[in-house]
């Protein structure tokens, strides 16, 4: 092989993704000097985002102090492209599962109410165009606290008043936009969903993530009964359904949120990206295309970076191998057209372990080390 590019996206709560691949790289060059391997860091709208976009377009960083999950203060950022009017936030920096330990999640509890603080620091400022990454969250409200954060509020059948969070959201009744942000109306937002989940349903926000947020089956089934009578709020609202649309679901339902309420674009982080980092040049002449994440499943296939890298190379039959820390759903991924599914943990590896930086570049080191033997 004379040109294998490298796409991987981050091992969440190990290592970035150009840690990834410059472990993967070094292994590769080891056994195959004269070869030529490229890498492309890139992110699917979930953590790593404005990193990615640092290097690949010379963001620079705006600090902020915002509200995380559970409303503790925390520090955060958002970034500016070098246009100088396009604000780009990552949703994971104010509401991500990533800030919160074992114990302390809940989608029940945890709020969106900082990524809607992050939107008005820069509304502050003057900017007006934004993009926004909603992957990675710890929150299953449905963008009720961005909303609220934003001047909405929300009332429930009896008229109390709401303070955001997923049992909040379950009992909307009614909705106020009279005191919105009113520059809100001078804006455009793109938004970045690393799924195509709908909104609600049985592929829908609660149903497919909640629990990997904290929710018990009792839980998950609360919330997605609340989503569907939001969006029956929303219709009678804004005019505007929800339910169905692909990416709504992104985020615990953030998606739906930004899509409803902010007339965003739901378009897919992994395209967006990879279009930014000049991914389909670089595939032209490449013999091979590693990609992978930290963990693979079903879920996978529904907008991650591994199935639209996927996507691009079979146009031009360049072979994909999935070098992910976990592999789960084997048959169907390579049923999906990954020449290779390759899972870098020893099964005998406990999460804790496997999850130290060094570890993972050793597991990394020795996964090529297989993969080339075959």
């Amino acid at each position: 092989m004379s040109k294998i590019i490298l796409v991987m996206d981050s091992y969440k709560g190990c290592l970035g993704s150009e840690e990834v691949e410059y472990s993967v790289k070094e292994a590769l060059l080891e056994r195959f000097p004269e070869c030529t391997v490229k890498c492309l860091p890139v992110a699917d709208g979930g953590e790593g985002l404005l990193d990615t976009l640092r290097k690949v377009s010379g963001l620079r960083c705006v600090d902020v102090e915002v509200h995380d999950p559970l409303m503790h203060v925390k520090k955060s950022r958002y970034g500016i492209l070098p246009d100088g009017e396009t604000v780009v936030i990552e949703m994971a920096e104010a509401g991500g599962l990533s800030l919160l330990n074992e114990a302390e999640r809940n989608p029940m509890r945890t709020t969106s109410f900082g990524t809607g603080e992050l939107v008005l620091d820069a509304l502050s400022r003057g900017y007006r165009k934004f993009l926004i990454g909603i992957g990675g969250s710890a929150t299953n409200d449905a963008g009720m606290g961005m909303l609220e954060a934003l001047g909405v509020s929300f009332y429930d059948k009896e008229g109390h008043k709401l303070v955001s969070s997923g049992e909040a959201m379950c009992r909307i009744a009614r909705m106020d936009l009279s005191c919105m942000e009113s520059t809100l109306s001078e804006c455009m937002f793109k938004v970045a969903c690393d799924v195509k989940s709908p909104f609600c349903g049985p592929e829908g926000a609660a149903y497919v993530f909640a629990a990997q947020k904290g929710a018990t089956s009792e839980q998950v089934k609360a919330l997605d009964e609340g989503m569907c009578r939001f969006a029956d709020v929303i219709y009678e609202g804004l005019g505007k359904e929800v339910r169905n649309v692909a990416g709504a679901g992104a985020a615990g339902g953030l998606g739906g949120a930004l899509y409803a309420f902010l007339n965003a674009e739901l378009v897919s982080g992994a395209d967006l990206i990879l279009d930014m980092v000049g991914f389909d040049k670089e595939l032209a002449d490449a013999d091979c295309v590693i990609t992978g994440e930290g963990k693979s499943d079903m879920q996978t296939l529904m907008g991650k970076v591994p199935s639209k890298v996927l996507e691009k190379a079979r146009r031009l039959n360049v072979p994909v191998i999935l070098l992910s820390g976990k592999a789960e759903n084997k048959e169907s991924l390579l049923h999906a057209g990954f020449s290779e599914v390759v899972e870098v943990t020893p099964e005998e590896t406990a999460l804790d372990e496997a999850v130290k930086p060094e570890v993972a570049k050793e597991n990394l080191r020795l996964a090529v080390c297989r993969l080339l033997l075959k």
